[in-house]
């Protein structure tokens, strides 16, 4: 299953390539495609991001956006 993010947007917005984000991030530029393609990764990972572009955890949701929730019916 794919998670939609807004990692590629705020990498392109701030000017960084994807090398310059895995290094700054600690992470391989393999593993930034991944996600930015939208498949999942660790929360770690997602902190590390954060960090990288100064985002506070709190709002963590310019990146990561909760998946829409499906509609359950009883």
């Amino acid at each position: 299953m794919k998670v939609k993010n807004n990692l590629r947007r705020i990498r392109e917005d701030q000017m960084m390539s994807k090398a310059e984000l895995a290094r700054r991030a600690g992470l391989s530029v393999l593993t930034i495609d991944r996600i930015e393609r939208g498949e999942r990764c660790r929360h770690a990972t997602k902190r590390r991001l954060l960090e990288t572009f100064g985002i506070a955890i709190e709002d963590r949701q310019k990146v990561f956006p909760d998946p829409p929730k499906e509609n359950v019916e009883d």
